[in-house]
């Protein structure tokens, strides 16, 4: 009987049929790619969780979120909100607060039939969220 053999396409494509023992398959297997860069993934797998710098992500929450602007703002920051009618929780810009500012005045100020004591309650209260010091 003729000996037949395969040969592989120029484009460097497997061969449907090999004729080579199991033993040197793997072998050259293992040698031409490594394990990271085999299968559909491109070795994501192994980079899972890890940030360019190599750090992963911290879930805490930042500086930012515990001031009175932020997420989660303190008890004063809270009596603040409440009195300018905003959220009482969430981010808030300084143009949500100016706005909300505004509105209280116009409603709180002396000169249209408003208390003074609340209208500086109302000024304390935009001078706190904004963090202007009383200094």
């Amino acid at each position: 009987m003729p000996e037949t053999t395969v040969r592989e396409p120029a484009a460097r494509q497997p061969a449907l049929l090999s004729i080579t023992p199991r033993e040197e398959r793997s072998d050259r297997a293992a040698s031409e790619a490594p394990a990271a860069s085999r299968g559909f993934g491109g070795g994501q797998a192994a980079r899972a969780g890890k940030r360019k710098g190599g750090q992963k992500r911290g879930n805490a929450l930042s500086k930012a979120d515990w001031g009175p602007l932020g997420k989660h703002p303190d008890l004063e920051a809270i009596i603040a909100r409440q009195r300018l009618h905003l959220p009482r929780s969430g981010r808030l810009t300084p143009a949500q607060v100016n706005q909300a500012w505004k509105r209280c005045a116009a409603e709180h100020h002396p000169d249209r039939g408003g208390a003074h004591d609340t209208m500086q309650l109302v000024n304390g209260a935009r001078d706190l969220l904004l963090g202007r010091d009383l200094a």
